[in-house]
């Protein structure tokens, strides 16, 4: 058994990846990582050098898609946590994920793994298909699903997919959140729509608002992007505006505002408590 304060020292300039499990009576211990199509609920960040946006926001949304999965106490999925943050490294660059994995009984997982590459720019790929997840706002059960969308758009030379409703409707890419500029305001996707709820879109929201920036859920086709600014925003690679689509001719707008924000939210991190 490895006690969680020990692995959280653990080398990290090797960048190799690790599997924890987690036991109410006795901590973190090393494992398998288990496969993605047992995931009930993950959630994952970006630690840079032991700084962390968000960390609160992740907290809340894990234990939420965890007791809405398998019906678990929150104090426990609490003490997980704990566990898994002081388990956690506090240099170089990491992508950590914790998970719940099923079958019966499900268990808690911290998978450590170095973060990819950071790109400032992204590419996304427009297809007739909509959404085809079965857990929209539930991070987790449709990840092997979103990582094939993401291999064929990267087969067309895209990074991203957009995901959109049967009717056109834009929601999400596979694993960010949109957002986008019509003159002033920035808009997203109405919250009625199925969505995961995203924490670095929470964190430019709240931005927004201190700034005095106008923003608003507006329902839009993807026609309808043409032409504008528009942001694919995550954990790992912060504010990418799009600089190309394909697919479909729609023209990618300029980024006019895009530096600005990427400087902040690169600002916004806190040392991981």
């Amino acid at each position: 058994m490895i006690a969680a304060q020990n692995v959280g020292h653990a080398d990290a300039s090797d960048q190799k990846q690790w599997t924890l499990m987690w036991r109410e009576d006795g901590g973190l211990m090393p494992s398998r990582a288990v496969p993605d199509s047992a995931l009930l609920a993950a959630d994952s960040w970006l630690i840079d050098d032991g700084r962390v946006r968000g960390l609160d926001h992740h907290r809340r949304r894990f234990v939420a898609a965890c007791v809405e999965a398998s019906g678990d106490s929150p104090a426990r999925i609490e003490s997980f946590w704990r566990d898994a943050i002081a388990a956690l490294p506090r240099t170089e660059r990491w992508f950590p994920r914790v998970e719940l994995a099923g079958p019966e009984p499900a268990r808690l997982f911290l998978r450590i793994r170095p973060a990819p590459p950071r790109t400032v720019k992204v590419t996304v790929c427009l297809t007739e298909e909509f959404d085809p997840r079965s857990h929209p706002r539930r991070e987790g059960p449709d990840l092997c699903l979103l990582a094939h969308l993401r291999e064929r758009a990267a087969a067309r030379g895209a990074q991203e997919l957009l995901l959109t409703t049967p009717s056109g409707t834009v929601l999400e890419g596979t694993g960010a959140s949109v957002l986008w500029w019509e003159d002033d305001v920035l808009c997203l996707p109405p919250r009625e729509l199925p969505l995961l709820t995203g924490v670095t879109s929470a964190l430019i929201q709240d931005r927004a608002a201190e700034l005095g920036v106008r923003t608003e859920h507006r329902r839009r086709a993807v026609r309808e992007l043409d032409g504008r600014e528009v942001w694919l925003v995550n954990a790992v690679h912060g504010i990418r505006p799009v600089a190309a689509w394909l697919g479909r001719p729609l023209r990618a707008g300029p980024a006019l505002r895009a530096a600005a924000w990427q400087t902040w939210l690169d600002g916004a991190c806190d040392p991981i408590p």
